[in-house]
This record gives C-alpha cells, structure tokens and sequence, in this order.
C-alpha cells in the first residue's frame, strides 16, 4: 500500500518556484506578461508572492490595495501555476513606524532603531500585532479559497531580539511564570550568590546585555529561551486568522540554515511543514563536505515534523551576501536541487525569479537576470531541473525512513557556547554533529536529526554528541530508549549542567547517566590547536585534538585507551550493557578517522542497511539516498567531486527513472546523478 504525506494533497506535486515579487514592476507590466511566459518555459509551477508587500497593499493605515495581488494570482493560475501567499510581517510600511513608534525594536545598548531594513519589529509590541492581525485577516478573507492558493508563507525568516521596556516585562513574567513568581526558586536556579548578584524582585531583573548582566548562566539561557517563545506567540498571532478563514491550508514559515537565534524544535507544533532557505557556499573548498553540512539541514527540517518538506528558497547562481559570492558551476544548481529531494524535499524554490533592479538584492542571483531572456546559462540549468521534476512526480509525498539519529539540542548549544571553559570561543557542537553525520551521509544511510525527548524506539542506533545540558526527562528517555534494545553512542562533556545551567554535583555524567554508560568523569583536558594526543584501539592509534577526559569505568567494558599525556592507558572509549542494549561512550575529538572505524563496526552490528552495498564507504563524494512509498524504493545517488569519474555498482538491477532503462551500475561523472527506482 502506498504510504505519501503530501504537503497539500490538492496538488500533489513537487513544487518547482520562486519568491516573485511583481510589485517592483507593477509600472512595467509588459515585464509581467514575459515572466508568466517564462515561468511556464521553465517548468516553474508556483510563485511565493508577497513577502515585502505590505506597502503597497496598505500604502496608508486602513486603506487596503489588493489590485496588484488580485492580478498576478489570476494570471499566474490561468497558465497552471500556483502560489504561496505571505503574510507581509517581515517588512512593515513607514507610516507604520511613524505613528507607533513602539513598534521599533531597541538594540542591546538601549537604543531605539529608526525605520529601516527589515525584520526591525518588536514581537511584544501590541500595536504591531494588531496592524499585522488586521491585514493577515484581510489577505485570507480574500484568497484564503482562491484555488491558486497551496500553502501560507507565514512572515519571512523570523529572527533577532528586542530590549525595549515591552520586552523586558514580558521576560519577566516568563520568569515569574517559570519560577512560580517566587524569586528564591529563581536566585537557587542560578546560583545568584556568586558575585552578590541576588534579586529581592522580580522587577530587578533585565534582559542580559553588556549594560546590565552576561554573566549569570541560567539568565543567558531564559532569555534566549524567552525569545524563542515570544517569537513564536506571535507567529502563532499570525497563523490565527488564516486558519479561521481556511484551516485546510497548510501554513509554514520559512527557516535557516545553522540558525543559532530560535530553537526551531519548538515551531514544529505551529506549523504545518517545515520549509527552509539553503544557501551552502558551494565551491569554497571541498564540495563532498559542503553537501554533507547542506544534506545535515535537509534532514533536520525533514525530521522535525517527519513528512517532506519545502527548500523555500536557494540560489540558481550566486548569492550576493556571501564574503565572496561565487556562481555555481555548470550542473551544480540541478544537483544541489535534486540533493533536497533526496533527503525528503518536495519542493526546488529559488531566491528570486527575476533579478530587482534597484537596491541590496539587484545582484542576488535569479532565475531571470536584468537581461530579461531565456538565453542564460542559469536560466537552461533551472529549465533542466524543472523537466526532470516532472520526470519524478511519482515521488511527491514518499517518505525517508531511517534506521539511524543524532540527537540535537539548541539549549544545549546555548549553554555550551556561553560556558566559560574549555575552548573559550569555539566549543565546535555543530562540527561535531556534521562529524558523525558525515558518516553516515558517505556511507549511504539515511539519518534522521531528532530532539533529545523525541520518541527514540524506531532506531537500531542513536549518536548523542557533546550533550553537555541535560535535564532528567531527556536522561530518562535515553536510558528507556537503550534498556528497551537501543545502540546509544555518547561523548565527550555529557551531563555536565541541568537545565538552569547548574553544574550537577557528586559523579558526572549526571541525571543517572553514570550508571547507563558505566564510566564517571574526573576531569576534562583542552588542547591547544597544535597539540594531539593518542588513541589505541583495535591495533591502531588515533589522534586526539581539541578535548579529552579523564574517565573511570565502573562497570563498562574498555574498548579504547588513552596512550600519551598523564592519562595514558586511562579508558578512551567504553561499553556498558543496559537492558537490552548497550551505551559507548567517546572521551575524546578525534580528526575523523576514528568515528569512521569505530561507527563501521557498529553499523555492521545493528544491521543498518546501506542504500548501497558496500564494504566502506561510498567513492569519495559519492553519496546515496532513498525514499519510499511503501510499495517502491527511489535511489538517489550523486557525485560532489569537481574532478572524479566514478563507476559505481548498484548492488541488484534498477530502473533509471530518467534514462528509462533498467540498469546494474552508474557511471558517475561530476555533478552527475541518477534517480532510480525499484520495487520495495
């Protein structure tokens, strides 16, 4: 039986567009005659509009011009296309800001913003929410049933803080809700006695910033907890009036890549898919490792509501925000484009269809540039993308199932950077996780990115990197997950802190992690970045760098030692059986060889299957990836390498979706890919 999840099963296709905005040549509307024509020689069937609309939609407060909106849609739906309409919140108009001035963000130092860029709005501000309540209402009163409409746009990359008296109340009722509006439970959760920095009231208490207090642990992490909470109340403020009009739409908002700013683990409950901007800097180095942090995201946005999702936006050329903004390589733009499908996208969307001609964006990369024409080479490759999306319709709504999980963590991210220790600046949490990813990323196994509470008992392994912030549910969902038959692999700096930040007090790892890995840590070692330790394990040794523990088993199997420095022969790497399952623990960095040794053996062991057979990993660059739909298997497998020619044997006979032929193995040229598909 056929097992999809579409986005909006009222068009179950992929989604091949751009964010349009029409407004910007409303004068010169014989250049909106030659994007329509355009848009339907490039295979493009939606257009995102409205993002940065508001001005001219409400030019005046009260008085509403929908003319310009009422007319592309029409056009664009009457030559078979589609739209993602948004809500106009990331940019409000002038007269906004003159007449509530409250609706200006104030920065860190105090200062009230004057009107300008973008995404300068307080979300606490009642007027704000108001003015964006009335035209959401507005807009969905009148293309809320418009059968040109899939999907809302809800805002446009939401982001950023505010200081202003609004926001400072607002935190602290965060807190005083927290901490029972008892200021004792909130001075004991961060140890306010350090440095006499008590509070008597809540009253005294201001956001963290270098005019007041940075040095306060717990206060850092529940302001950055407090941002991403008002940032989604008034998300949720926003999605209000448009599922009153039609809850049948599905409603998302745009995300970003390696975003440290919002815990996007809590929009997932908010939003009906997930949809995010992929901008990776192709061509800056090593491409294979370009796309392994790019396919990271992908899964990320897949897992967190585990069905497909939409690539909102990405660059058919160059970006122009880039230290250096090159252009992508011939074939590049089709195989970035095609490495989100794989990974459960089912949706290629660009930034932007047409070049602006004025202002930041002008030399932003596009679909069609100032030329106007068909005759670019990027206008071909985005061509190329959308025939062979048409090619591959049959594989909308088909899912990714994974054997396999790293857990992430924004919290502990947070807490982690702002601990003073260790390598001060550089705490490299994401370079970790991308580690073990790339692992299984070369190796051509699917991975699913999940949330240290999430529902763990589909996967034969679980990777928990670096979870230096742990609290007792997240350490209780752990232990379940490996007594109930799991593979748990842990490392380095685990169960260091609770959820305030508090350091846990007797045998670290805390919250009971002790006894799940059977080891304790005594001391934590930072190396310079020229120094390197050594490893032994299985016969070899291994480079150490960056961190190293002092560990002690209490009763788990040492796999691994330490041989140099002080702790020479002292557990590098552990064992313990718990239950049904078995938890190893990593005690230090290593340059990658080991995990890939050590991860190889575990693979084998579980029994996760490789969408390639294979005794290793894959060629360098070479990557494979599946989805399915319960009755069919889609193989995507494609080359990174700039420079590497690679045949490459399938395993059993496939059919080449695109070739239309069955064949046994692929010849693999650069940028080169193939999708394939075979009965289940």
């Amino acid at each position: 039986m056929k097992n999809r999840k579409f986005v909006n099963p009222v068009f179950p296709h992929f989604v091949h567009g751009a964010d349009y905005n029409p407004e910007q040549w409303v004068k010169t509307k014989n250049i909106w005659d030659d994007d329509i024509r355009l848009m339907k020689e490039a295979g493009c069937n939606e257009m995102t509009l409205g993002i940065f609309s508001w001005s001219v939609i409400e030019p005046s407060e009260g008085v509403f011009d929908f003319s310009f909106l009422d007319e592309i849609i029409e056009r664009i739906y009457s030559s078979g296309g589609r739209v993602v309409l948004s809500t106009p919140s990331g940019a409000r108009p002038r007269w906004l800001s003159e007449k509530y001035p409250e609706v200006l963000r104030v920065s860190r130092w105090g200062q009230r913003y004057h009107f300008g860029e973008r995404h300068n709005h307080c979300f606490t501000s009642p007027a704000y929410r108001e003015k964006v309540k009335i035209i959401n209402a507005k807009l969905a009163e009148r293309y809320s049933h418009h059968p040109a409409v899939i999907a809302w746009h809800v805002s446009n990359e939401y982001g950023g803080e505010c200081y202003c008296p609004l926001c400072t109340e607002a935190f602290r009722n965060y807190l005083r809700n927290k901490f029972e509006n008892d200021i004792e439970k909130l001075n004991d959760a961060y140890w306010t006695t350090f440095w006499s920095h008590r509070y008597s009231d809540f009253s005294q208490i201001e956001p963290p910033s270098e005019l007041s207090d940075m040095g306060i642990h717990g206060l850092n992490l529940d302001w950055r907890r407090f941002v991403t909470e008002q940032t989604i109340d008034f998300m949720r403020e926003e999605i209000a009036p448009l599922k009153k009009a039609n809850p049948s739409i599905p409603v998302t908002t745009n995300m970003m890549y390696d975003f440290d700013g919002l815990d996007y683990f809590k929009f997932r409950d908010y939003i009906d898919f997930a949809a995010w901007d992929c901008y990776p800097k192709w061509h800056s180095g090593d491409n294979a490792e370009t796309a392994e942090n790019a396919a990271f995201w992908h899964d990320f946005y897949r897992s967190l509501k585990m069905k497909p999702f939409f690539m909102m936006e990405s660059t058919p050329s160059q970006v122009n925000w880039h230290e250096y903004n090159k252009l992508k390589r011939p074939g590049m733009d089709t195989l970035s484009s095609l490495q989100a499908i794989a990974h459960g996208s089912d949706s290629v969307q660009y930034f932007q269809w047409r070049k602006s001609r004025g202002s930041s964006e002008k030399f932003h990369g596009a679909v069609v540039g100032h030329d106007g024409t068909n005759d670019t080479r990027v206008f071909r490759s985005v061509r190329k993308t959308g025939e062979i999306l048409s090619l591959i319709d049959e594989i909308t709504g088909s899912m990714v199932e994974s054997e396999a999980a790293i857990i992430m963590d924004w919290e502990n991210r947070w807490a982690l950077s702002d601990s003073q220790g260790f390598a001060r600046y550089d705490k490299k949490y994401t370079e970790t996780l991308y580690s073990f990813h790339k692992f299984f990323w070369s190796h051509g196994i699917n991975c699913d990115i999940v949330h240290p509470e999430d529902d763990l008992s589909k996967y034969k392994l679980v990777v928990a990197p670096m979870m230096y912030l742990i609290n007792q549910v997240s350490a209780d969902n752990l232990k379940k997950y490996v007594r109930e038959g799991g593979i748990l692999i842990s490392t380095y700096q685990l169960g260091m802190v609770d959820e305030n930040d508090l350091c846990y007090l007797g045998r670290t790892p805390g919250c009971g992690l002790d006894e799940l890995f059977g080891i304790w840590r005594e001391e934590t070692d930072t190396l310079y970045p020229d120094q390197k330790g050594r490893v032994k394990f299985g016969g070899q040794e291994y480079s150490v760098i960056d961190i190293a523990e002092v560990i002690h088993s209490s009763h788990a199997d040492v796999l691994a030692e330490f041989s140099a420095d002080y702790y020479s022969s002292f557990p590098a790497l552990t064992s313990n059986r718990y239950g049904k399952g078995k938890a190893l623990y990593i005690a230090f960095r290593d340059n990658g060889d080991f995990i890939n040794d050590l991860m190889s053996v575990i693979i084998s062991d579980a029994k996760i299957k490789k969408n390639i057979p294979s005794d290793g990993s894959l060629p360098y660059g070479i990557t494979a990836h599946t989805r399915t739909d319960g009755e069919n298997i889609y193989l995507f497998v494609a080359n990174y390498g700039e420079k590497n020619t690679v045949i490459l044997p399938l395993g059993k006979p496939y059919y080449d979706i695109i070739g239309g032929k069955t064949i046994s193995d692929v010849l693999l040229k650069p940028f080169d890919f193939f999708i394939l598909k075979t009965e289940r």
